[in-house]
């Protein structure tokens, strides 16, 4: 997806003006390397400076979660669709009923839903608690798709494999069986195609009270045949070890008449749950994308409105945008904007000082402007992991 900006700059007392002359120089035709939209940004309930800066920690913090968040329901969404529907990805992700393109240029502070007359603390707790909320149900809800995805795999792989592990109920049938019998009873043996002689030769004599001539194979696959034995019910234990010495082995399966419809309805009624609770939480994690994005940009917002604050000072007076680089453009925009508005870092380099002393190296340092990452006006990037694989 996409990288997308909130920035703000001083509105300069005319914020119209500010808006047409920052768009003049990165989204114009003659400076064609971007998308610039307004982003509006409601005045809060400013507080104390104090409030301010502990809030402007707190927010980063939160923003990271958010966007661990919402990458999370990326991945849930990625997870239920499979790579073959991969593609299909971006247009399940939607806030508002809006692409996520549409919602970020259009974005509105939602007055209903996070109301202003509450304090700029309230309006992050109560963010952070949604978010929260979301992550929690989200975690319960694929922690019991996966028992029953497990459940599934488990019964289906049951189907699949070497006759040594599979299911053999399909091919035992009521003649393979002694049944009714207090004495006797009817083992089923894998043995390697390898070793088909060994047992012909050995099965009678591994153990006493093995019914002589009664091992015939009722079916085999390109690994292993499978044999019945009938043998005394007393000596089952003794014979299983005595197999396994041999690599032969013996199959915990006792045949019912039934076990084959019973089978069959398990793995009915277990696809079917599986079917349905996918459904539900594709459903559940698509709408809760919203949300959480829909949070995410708000947090944004926030960030922008408290670090403003504390960039430009009271009372405030300065304007947001959103930014939609174009490709490879990033850098040129970056420099376009440090040299109108690194004036505002305060630093003697910045503001075109032709030297520095020892102290303003010192100073610029603590202040952070010798970071690499430091932008002298305010900037916040967004970017959606869709693309992972």
């Amino acid at each position: 997806m996409p990288e997308y900006w909130f920035v703000s700059v001083p509105g300069e007392r005319n914020r119209t003006v500010t808006f047409q002359n920052f768009k003049a120089k990165i989204a114009s035709s003659q400076n064609d390397l971007s998308e610039v939209t307004p982003l509006p940004i409601p005045e809060f309930k400013i507080g104390t400076l104090d409030t301010l800066v502990l809030l402007s920690e707190d927010l980063a913090k939160q923003d990271t979660a958010f966007e661990s968040s919402v990458n999370k329901l990326v991945d849930i969404i990625r997870s239920l669709l499979g790579p073959e529907a991969l593609a299909k990805l971006p247009s399940s992700l939607s806030v508002n009923e809006k692409t996520i393109d549409t919602y970020l240029k259009t974005f509105q502070w939602n007055t209903m839903k996070y109301r202003t007359d509450k304090s700029l603390v309230e309006l992050a707790e109560l963010l952070n608690n949604e978010v929260a909320s979301i992550d929690t149900l989200m975690k319960n809800k694929m922690a019991n798709y996966s028992v029953v995805k497990g459940n599934l795999q488990g019964i289906q792989r049951r189907e699949v494999g070497n006759l040594a592990s599979r299911n053999i109920v399909p091919f035992v049938k009521k003649e393979h069986v002694v049944l009714d019998s207090e004495y006797l009873e009817t083992l089923f043996v894998a043995v390697p195609k390898t070793l088909y002689k060994d047992w012909q030769n050995k099965y009678e004599t591994l153990t006493q009270m093995v019914v002589p001539r009664s091992s015939q194979k009722i079916t085999e696959d390109d690994e292993y045949g499978l044999f019945t034995v009938t043998l005394f019910k007393r000596i089952t234990d003794d014979f299983t070890n005595k197999c396994r010495e041999e690599r032969f082995i013996v199959r915990d399966f006792k045949y019912s008449e039934d076990a084959l419809a019973e089978q069959r309805r398990e793995l009915q009624e277990v696809d079917a749950s599986e079917k349905e609770l996918w459904g539900t939480i594709l459903r559940l994690a698509k709408t809760n994308f919203g949300e959480v994005f829909q949070a995410w940009a708000h947090l944004k917002s926030l960030r922008v409105f408290v670090e403003s604050v504390l960039r430009y000072g009271l009372p405030p007076d300065f304007v947001g945008f959103t930014i939609k680089p174009k490709v490879k453009q990033e850098q040129k925009i970056l420099d376009i904007l440090t040299t109108q508005y690194g004036y505002l870092g305060g630093s003697p380099s910045s503001r075109g000082g032709a030297l520095q002393s020892n102290e303003d190296t010192a100073d610029d340092a603590i202040l952070g402007f010798n970071n690499k990452d430091y932008k002298p006006f305010v900037f916040f990037s967004l970017r959606l992991e869709t693309e992972r694989q």
